[in-house]
């Protein structure tokens, strides 16, 4: 059995503490708690503090990061898409500066496996890359889980 795990990144337009981030800040607990109430939710990366935005896994150190794993495809796509979540998607903009490659990417892990920071930018760079591949893809590009 597979589950899909997702990685996003995105450099913030401004500090954590700072005015610019200061909407994006206050969200966060409700945002991740919408999460983990969702249906299908597995884990999420999370620092002392609940959440990831301490964790600075690349050389660039506004370059926030969010993984997670999903039981499905449709389960993460409900929670990004179809609820509370959307209305920060659609904002997205106004907290990260554009990214200039793929700033999310999709893979299937084996059920109970929690990806690591560094597998979830060695798929970013993959994506980037090759494009869509088995290994690392996209809402608008996907792929089955691996059958045993």
């Amino acid at each position: 059995m597979h589950h899909l795990a997702q990685v996003n990144v995105g450099r913030i337009l401004g500090p954590m503490d700072g005015p610019v981030m200061a909407e994006f800040k206050r969200a966060l607990d409700p945002i991740n708690l919408l999460a983990e109430r969702s249906p299908g939710f597995v884990w999420r990366l999370q620092d002392d503090d609940g959440d990831a935005t301490a964790l600075r896994v690349f050389d660039d150190d506004t370059v926030l990061i969010n993984m997670s794993v999903w039981e499905s495809v449709d389960a993460l796509r409900a929670y990004t898409y179809r609820s509370g979540h959307a209305h920060y998607v659609k904002r997205r903009k106004e907290w990260f500066s554009a990214f200039g490659r793929p700033h999310y990417a999709l893979w299937w892990v084996p059920a109970g496996h929690r990806p690591t920071p560094a597998e979830a930018g060695d798929r970013l760079d993959r994506l980037h890359a090759e494009g869509p591949t088995p290994q690392a893809f996209t809402f608008t590009r996907l792929f089955e889980a691996p059958t045993p």
